[in-house]
This record gives C-alpha cells, sequence and structure tokens, in this order.
C-alpha cells in the first residue's frame, strides 16, 4: 500500500491581490517565512508515513514556477498534472487518482492544498497517522480543525459517533452567518472544513463514479489521452474542459458512503484573506505585524507591507497597507474579504495589475518592466546560466539589448556572437532571434522596444527548449 501525498496548487489567491496575482498566486509567495506556502506544505508530510514523492496538480502557466520551487527545497515529485483550464477540486483530484492507482492499484491519496499554514507540526503528524489507518480501513477521511471562533469564513464539518480514533461525518454545512457559526462552536461537536482529504485512490473514483459519473468520465477520458514530458503530464485539453467543474465537497464526500473526520487541532489557517494572514503572523507589542521598511506612529491591530519603498502609517487602527511595485493596498481590516471586488473591477477594465507583477517571472529567469509610453517599453532581463529565450521574431517591434552585467550569446537571422558588459546589439522587426546565457553568472540586459505594437503576444515562436506551444 502506497501513501501518495496529492498537492493541488492551482488557486488564484485573488483575497491577497495586490500580492498575489494571477501569474503569480498566494500559494508561491513567502508569506510566514522564508520558504513559499507551497514548499511548506511539500515538506509537511511526515517522513516515517512512508510517503512516495507527491503529485502535484498545478495551472499550466505555473508549471515552471512551481518545479523551480520544488526543486530548490530538494523534494522530487512522481509528476506535475497540468490543468489546461480550472475545473475545481473534484476534476483535479481524480487526475491525481488516476495517476496514483499507475503506481499502485491499493493507493492511498493524502490531498493537501498548497496555501494552508500549520503551526504545530507535530499535531498535524498524529492526525495524518490517524486518517492514513481510517483510510486502509476503506473509509474516506476530512480533517475537522478544532474551532477557534465563530468563524463565518469557513464550511463546517458537524461529527457523529466515534468510530476507531475518528469520528463518523454527521452532515457538511456552509459557511454559516454570526450566530450559526456562535451556535456551532457554542455545541462543540463543529469543526471547521480544512479541504484537506484521505482515501484509497481507487475508493474515490468509484464514489466520484456513482455520484458525478459525468466528471469521472471527462476525467478518465482527459487522463487516458495524456501527454509525458519529463516531470509533467498533460491531460487531454479537450476532453478536460469538457469536464464540469465543481469542488469535492459538493461532488463526493458530502454524498460518499463512510466518511469519517479525523480532529485537527494543529493551528490550522487557510491563508484566504489579508486578515486571516495578520492573525497568523508575528506581531508587536501594538499588535501589529509590520514587514519590510515600514514606519508607524499611533498605530494598532494592523498589517502594513512594503516590497519597494519606504512606508509610512500614522494613526490609524485595524488596517491593511500593501505596497507593491505597481499597486497599493489600503483596507479596514474587516473588510479585507473585498478585495476580490477590487480584482473584479481590474478585470472588468482589462488591467494587467490583476494578471502580472512588474517583475515577470519565466523558464528562463525573469524580466521587470521599467518603463512604457507610446511606441516604447524598457525592461530588465535577467537569464539564468545556461538558460535561454525561444528561438522567435516579432512582425511589429524592434529591440536594443545592452548588456549590464554577464555575457550575452545572442542570435540574429544568420549570425551568432556573444556581447560583453556594456556592449549592445538591435534586433529589427521580423528578424529572427535568440537570447542565451553563454556565462555561468546571471545574465542581465536592459531592452528597449520600439514599434507600432508592443504587447506579449507579439512573439512568433520557433523553437523552445521549455515546450512552450508555439505562436
Amino acid at each position: 500500500m502506497t501513501i501518495i501525498p496529492v498537492i493541488l496548487c492551482g488557486g488564484a489567491g485573488s483575497r491577497l491581490w495586490p500580492l498575489s496575482r494571477e501569474m503569480y498566486p498566494k500559494q508561491l509567495l513567502s508569506l510566514i517565512d522564508d520558504n513559499s506556502l507551497l514548499q511548506n506544505t511539500a515538506l509537511r508530510m511526515p517522513k516515517d508515513t512512508g510517503a512516495t514523492a507527491p503529485i502535484l496538480v498545478c495551472n499550466e502557466s505555473h508549471r515552471f514556477l512551481v518545479a523551480e520551487q520544488l526543486r530548490e527545497i530538494a523534494i522530487d515529485v512522481e509528476t506535475i498534472i497540468l490543468e489546461p483550464v480550472a475545473r475545481n477540486t473534484a476534476p483535479a483530484v481524480a487526475l491525481a487518482a488516476l495517476s496514483a492507482l499507475a503506481l499502485d492499484a491499493d493507493a492511498i491519496i493524502i490531498m493537501l492544498a498548497s496555501d494552508h499554514v500549520i503551526e504545530h507540526q507535530a499535531n498535524f503528524e498524529a492526525a495524518m497517522k490517524t486518517a492514513i489507518n481510517a483510510a486502509a480501513d476503506n473509509h474516506m477521511v476530512t480533517f475537522g480543525v478544532t474551532a477557534r471562533g465563530p468563524e463565518t469564513g469557513y464550511g463546517y464539518v458537524k461529527a457523529g459517533e466515534v468510530t476507531g480514533d475518528a469520528f463518523l461525518v454527521e452532515e457538511f454545512v456552509e459557511k454559516p452567518d454570526r450566530a450559526t457559526a456562535e451556535r456551532y462552536v457554542k455545541a462543540g461537536n463543529y469543526y471547521w472544513n480544512s479541504g484537506m482529504f484521505a482515501f484509497k485512490a481507487q475508493r474515490y473514483l468509484d464514489e466520484l463514479e456513482r455520484l458525478r459519473p459525468d466528471i469521472a468520465a471527462a476525467a478518465t477520458r482527459a487522463f487516458a489521452g495524456r501527454t509525458v514530458d519529463a516531470d509533467f503530464t498533460r491531460p487531454d485539453a479537450a476532453a478536460f474542459t469538457a469536464c464540469p467543474a465543481e469542488s469535492i465537497d459538493f461532488a463526493v464526500m458530502e454524498g460518499a458512503n463512510s466518511v469519517v473526520m479525523v480532529p485537527l487541532d494543529a493551528g490550522w489557517s487557510d491563508i484566504g484573506s489579508w486578515d486571516v494572514l495578520w492573525q497568523v503572523s508575528e506581531k508587536d507589542e501594538n499588535q501589529n505585524s509590520l514587514h519590510g521598511d515600514v514606519i508607524i506612529e499611533g498605530v494598532k491591530d494592523s498589517y502594513v507591507r512594503a516590497e519597494h519603498r519606504l512606508v509610512s502609517v500614522v494613526g490609524l487602527d485595524h488596517v491593511v497597507v500593501v505596497e507593491t511595485a505597481d499597486a497599493v493596498l489600503i483596507a479596514d481590516k474587516s473588510h479585507s474579504q473585498q478585495v476580490k471586488k477590487v480584482v473584479a473591477s481590474l478585470q472588468s477594465c482589462e488591467r494587467e495589475e490583476r494578471i502580472t507583477h512588474r517583475k515577470v517571472h519565466r523558464p528562463w529567469g525573469f524580466y521587470e518592466n521599467l518603463d512604457a509610453g507610446p511606441r516604447f517599453h524598457v525592461k530588465r532581463m535577467c537569464v539564468n546560466p545556461g538558460a535561454s529565450l525561444s528561438l522567435q521574431k516579432h512582425e511589429h517591434r524592434a529591440e536594443h539589448w545592452t548588456v549590464v552585467g554577464g555575457v550575452a550569446r545572442v542570435t540574429r537571422n544568420n549570425e551568432i556572437f556573444d556581447l560583453n558588459e556594456n556592449e549592445s546589439t538591435y534586433i529589427p522587426v521580423q528578424a529572427v532571434h535568440r537570447l542565451e546565457n553563454a556565462g555561468d553568472v546571471l545574465l542581465e540586459i536592459i531592452e528597449v522596444q520600439s514599434g507600432s505594437y508592443l504587447g506579449e503576444d507579439d512573439i512568433i515562436r520557433l523553437e523552445d527548449h521549455y515546450g512552450r506551444v508555439p505562436d
């Protein structure tokens, strides 16, 4: 019997804007310590359970970021399943379960979200071992977090009779209003729904087939048509796109047979808003959580984060202030759930600040937008040693490259030549070109684009080392 962690890391984290963006969501951010939330999740699985390398399910556009973060902490992966579109958790877990069955017909999967915080590792490990034993007995297991207060942002699980070291689940209930939440906490047998589960892979697929055969069929077709590229598994895009979107709670757990709950009292938090992040962050004597270059005066019960410059706050209480290179959020802490509405407004206005930061990560390194105007765009580009951009051309823009540090190997039509520090070159419109780091230190260049159209979609890829589909 193989124990396989499954980490779902496809969320957007819109309520933590402006730090969390569509192309760099909260699970990839270092919010609590030096590790990202994803890295801490991958490191959390108890070693003495005999768990194998994890299976991850993530968005196609995040694949290199996820792989690099796991490489940084020396975590090997079984595979990274790439969702072509978001279809919620029930189809994602179905893909992971099918992948697990390909390894072991009796596999148990432990489903973890990539954006949770656990403060007490020993308690987490004890609950995990209890859950594995229950799953081995063919139960469907959910983890119920001991409610620390009448939280209205979480669903609840009602515990019934004791069975072994767990409880039979009597009821799953949706996010309640304040009065109902207070009644749940007073009753003592209601727990927060953690969104973490354990079960045999085949048992999950059997329940999905019984309860939602449409999801089961679509996921099976998508997995059958998969392609594998190194650590990445790509389900058939058309089949998965046709799959209904539904959460594992609604699709399976609420209607499944033999569902049990393992209590989890481990300082669990779902970092779903700035208010929750403030709750789990270190604070000073005035209950302020301060990060970066911050000066405050007469401030209490607040979260202030400076990413790029000095931030000063005077005479305010219960606020969230978050500064990034291209956006600033100021909010009453009790209204932090409403940040989603700001993100919705950005989407309706087609603002880039919803999607990316000024610094944009790529598999070869990153670029940072420095300035832009009519017919020009200035970037700072950093290419990792041994890495290269795709062989490409542009229909509407020319580029001028100046090397600031390192050695650049440039392909321009039929020429290949090196540029050293303080040297530059020009890439005309429609010239076939490539930029490579020919040295063993970071290559840094300043790129000045000019032309009638400067959008990122004006890239015609002719060859790419990272498997990106040619435009």
